[in-house]
């Protein structure tokens, strides 16, 4: 699986092992690519016309042409859902807090002793104007680890009944694939 970058792979494993699933023993990675421009890359080394093993993914909307771009390049098509690659609406912390909703966000941002942080950054000018759930997105990357930590914690706290869509996807989809493969 190919994700833009470390708090997508958290968030991932997390919710893979959440529904009884170890990735890595089942011979399935997550790697981060450092960016949504390096789809190109990874398509390469890994893809049709690298190992060939089968690829999938996640992706933000804003960086959807990169992703189209690069399957098209590496002759998997245009269609992203059919390459098995999803698109997140904004990012994935965004799927997940639109699907934990903001009080539950709320109450995880304080059992990791950051609510009096998130509370004075929601203060600032540049914050006031926006909604919660858009404070807390942000929030998450104001600091070095914290969107890579919030991922894996995010996605512990789902319900599994209530999984964002392009993850509940795509985790779907690499386990067809995989059983296809026999892997």
């Amino acid at each position: 699986m190919l994700v833009e970058g470390q708090s997508d792979q958290n968030a991932v494993q997390a919710l893979a092992a959440r529904f009884g699933h170890d990735l890595a023993a089942d011979g399935i990675a997550v790697l981060p690519m450092g960016g949504a421009t390096n789809i190109g890359h990874f398509l390469d080394q890994y893809g049709p016309h690298g190992l060939n093993i089968p690829v999938a993914g996640l992706c933000d909307a804003g960086e959807e042409s990169d992703f189209r771009r690069g399957l098209e390049r590496a002759g998997l098509g245009s269609d992203l859902n059919r390459a098995g690659f999803f698109v997140c609406v904004a990012d994935l912390e965004d799927e997940l807090i639109r699907a934990l909703g903001v009080p539950v966000v709320r109450e995880v941002v304080a059992g990791q002793g950051e609510l009096g942080s998130f509370l004075i950054f929601s203060k600032q000018p540049a914050q006031r104007e926006r909604g919660t759930a858009e404070q807390l997105r942000r929030f998450m990357g104001t600091r070095s680890g914290r969107k890579i930590h919030y991922g894996r914690v995010l996605a512990e706290a789902l319900d599994l009944g209530q999984v964002p869509a392009p993850l509940e996807r795509l985790l779907g989809h690499v386990l067809t694939v995989r059983g296809r493969w026999g892997r």
